[in-house]
Formats: structure tokens, C-alpha cells, sequence
């Protein structure tokens, strides 16, 4: 079965219904069709924290969300290791010129390592590193 990575933006997408990225996040879910979700553990953790200043009913609803990917089947979380750490650390140093997220590193050595190259994102930092980004905006 194909398996695609997905990123914090998907994440946020789905859970707020007013998020600019919702309906092409949605959109670009369906148009894979049967695929396993492949994330981090350092995804979901900036998912949360995107989430902390919600409120408190919010903030339920993102724990909740967090414990249902972590049990879903259909979703592989690869846990976070010093070796992860100390791997994405390395990515973040060697591209000094890029302004990646640490967590952007790390899911990019994540990808590599799962040999996945489609990623449901819209952050073009993927696409800098070879990727291919399936959120894309379809209208204003």
C-alpha cells in the first residue's frame, strides 16, 4: 500500500474548521486513496504545541486527536530517539541557509529513511529538499 508522510500542517488542517488549508488538505487526503500516513513523533509534538494557546476545549480535542493517531492502523508514527534528534540536528546545521524547523529535518530524515517522497504539506521546504508537497491551493 502507498504510504505518504504527513506534516503538522495536515494535522492542524484537519482539526480547525477555519484553517486556510483545510479544504485542499482534505482534498489532497481523498486523491490518494488508500495510503498508510506515515509521522513523527516530533509532528504530532508541534501539533500540540500549534494548539496549546486554543483554549482548554481545544486543547482536549488535540490530545484526543493525538491518542486516536496513535492507535490508528492505518497510521505510523516513528518515535523520536536521540539518534533522530542528533540526525536532525545534523540537516539543520548542514542547511544554514534554509530557514527549516528542526521538526521540518527531522521529518525530512524520516521520508528518507522510509523511502516516502510525497508528503501531505503545503511547506515548500519539502519541495526544496526533492519532495513532492500534495497540499496545494486550488482558489483564493
Amino acid at each position: 500500500m502507498k504510504r505518504v508522510f504527513v506534516d503538522t500542517v495536515y494535522w492542524i488542517a484537519i482539526t480547525l474548521p477555519a484553517d486556510q488549508w483545510r479544504e485542499p488538505a482534505k482534498a489532497a487526503k481523498e486523491a490518494l486513496g488508500p495510503a498508510v500516513l506515515v509521522t513523527t513523533d516530533e509532528v504530532l509534538t508541534e501539533y500540540l504545541a500549534a494548539l496549546s494557546r486554543s483554549g482548554e476545549a481545544l486543547r482536549k480535542f488535540a490530545v484526543e486527536a493525538v491518542r486516536a493517531i496513535l492507535r490508528d492502523a492505518n497510521v505510523r508514527v516513528v518515535a523520536q530517539s536521540r539518534d533522530t534528534f542528533l540526525r536532525a540536528l545534523r540537516r539543520y546545521g548542514e542547511r544554514l541557509d534554509k530557514d527549516y524547523s528542526l521538526t521540518d529535518c527531522s521529518s525530512m530524515n524520516a521520508m528518507e529513511t522510509e523511502g516516502i517522497t510525497e508528503a501531505l504539506t503545503h511547506d515548500h521546504h519539502f519541495e526544496q529538499e526533492g519532495f513532492v508537497v500534495l497540499i496545494k491551493r486550488t482558489s483564493n
